[in-house]
């Protein structure tokens, strides 16, 4: 794994810059369009999450290497209020910030692995990662 890339999520404008280190790096990859469009997404929706639920955290980019699969890893933190129910979280349309609810499974459905801790009143951690496809 390479030394991560790391960006601080406080506000907005960091969900698009952690949206395009993820990017950049899945395109040095050899990540090409559709799949970039996936990470992307994928990061923008957790970020989001950060900047609504928490105020502040932090995501990591990193190369990840398994075997002979080569990918990219994020890994966002934050020490926001957590979540109480993770099951819950993960159905599509539940929300309790009045959105679609459709950010942690839809990244979850974007990424090729995908885990979730989380303890209430101590924050939330994601990581996900996607293997370049041969």
């Amino acid at each position: 794994m390479t030394e991560p890339h790391r960006i601080a999520i406080t506000r907005d404008a960091d969900i698009v810059v952690a949206r395009q280190t993820g990017r950049e790096l899945a395109a040095e990859l050899g990540f090409k369009g559709s799949d970039l469009a996936l990470i992307a997404t994928a990061i923008s929706e957790i970020a989001r999450n950060i900047v609504v639920y928490a105020q502040r955290g932090e995501m990591d980019f990193a190369i990840v290497e398994e075997g002979d699969r080569r990918g990219i890893s994020v890994v966002a933190r934050d020490e926001g209020p957590g979540i109480a129910d993770i099951e819950q979280a993960m159905r599509d349309g539940f929300s309790t910030g009045g959105s679609l609810g459709l950010g942690l499974p839809g990244a979850r459905r974007l990424m090729d692995a995908f885990e979730i801790e989380s303890r209430v009143g101590a924050g939330t951690t994601v990581r996900m990662k996607k293997w370049v496809r041969r």
